[in-house]
């Protein structure tokens, strides 16, 4: 559907009360930009204030542009609260917004589509855990995670087993259900994918972190942390299995407008899928929209199209 960005008001939702506040933030202010360049009205709101909530309630909206991220934002919650304010929004539902913030419920659902995904076991707080039964199963190096942050909080990547102990202890801390996965060597590429009943990828994204090995929290955002290149140099067939999986991990989790799966391409070639991100960042070092540059698509007009897929 076409919209005439003139005469549609939109709450912009950013900030929040997660660990990725600060992110949130910064993704708004982009998104704000460009949503007034294409000509939309635009009203900045932040959940974390109540008197912001209530407007969205008491006002008149014709849709919520989400750039919120983690807990509280990206999780369900804030699309169950537009839910019953009748508010149409930008991005995945409530459903498939939970499935995806949890790792090991996503992990579980690529599997059931044959998205290859690490070997991983669920980790509880509390739980009497055997450390060399872990090892021996997951192997060493391995990863452990938080099963419910984003932008890489919660991740400890172990590479001497005695090390595993206080690794969990530290995940424990930003989320008492974590996960302990087979660590992969390789080459990390990212895919965003754009529609709601027929979705379809942009151009694959290779991440060149700059601050260390791994693509974690500072090499995301902080400036020069990592290089993008897009389209990644990766041959024809390659890249279209893993826009592939990606549009298969859109569709299993249920996704609508827009996701970005991360992916790691291990020495023999096999894309392992890391994660999907219902709410992609929008700042000035976000992938989606350096991917939507590359397929033909200024930021004003992906921020059009997410508006379109929200009022489908």
């Amino acid at each position: 559907m076409s919209i005439n960005p003139q005469e549609c008001r939109v709450a912009l939702l950013s900030g929040g009360t997660s660990g990725e506040r600060e992110i949130s933030i910064a993704s708004g202010k982009g998104a704000k930009g460009a949503l007034e360049e294409a000509g939309f009205q635009v009203e900045c709101l932040d959940p974390a204030n109540k008197e912001d909530l209530k407007r969205l309630i008491d006002e008149k909206f014709d849709v919520a542009f989400l750039t919120l991220h983690g807990k509280m934002g990206e999780d369900g919650t804030i699309q169950g609260f537009l839910e019953l304010a009748g508010i149409p929004y930008t991005c995945s539902g409530v459903q498939a917004s939970a499935i995806a913030m949890d790792k090991i419920k996503s992990k579980i659902m690529y599997m059931t589509d044959d998205i290859p995904t690490a070997k991983f076991k669920q980790l509880v707080a509390g739980q009497e855990l055997d450390y060399d039964a872990l090892v021996e199963e997951i192997g060493i190096p391995c990863v452990v995670k938080a099963a419910r942050e984003g932008s890489s909080l919660g991740v400890e990547i172990v590479e001497d087993a005695a090390c595993l102990p206080e690794a969990i202890e530290r995940v424990f801390a930003v989320d008492k259900l974590a996960l302990i996965e087979s660590f992969i060597k390789g080459v990390e590429v990212t895919c965003a994918i754009l529609g709601n009943n027929d979705p379809r990828a942009l151009p694959l994204i290779k991440i060149v972190p700059n601050l260390g090995e791994s693509y974690d929290f500072e090499s995301k955002y902080a400036p020069g942390g990592s290089d993008h290149i897009c389209p990644a140099p990766i041959d024809e067939d390659l890249t279209k299995k893993i826009q592939a999986y990606a549009i298969a991990a859109h569709k299993v989790l249920g996704c609508r407008g827009v996701s970005r799966s991360d992916f790691i391409i291990d020495d023999d070639g096999v894309p392992w899928i890391l994660e999907t991100n219902t709410i992609p960042g929008m700042t000035a070092t976000s992938l989606l929209p350096d991917a939507a540059s590359v397929d033909g698509m200024s930021f004003p007009e992906l921020c059009i199209k997410l508006i379109e897929f929200a009022l489908e």
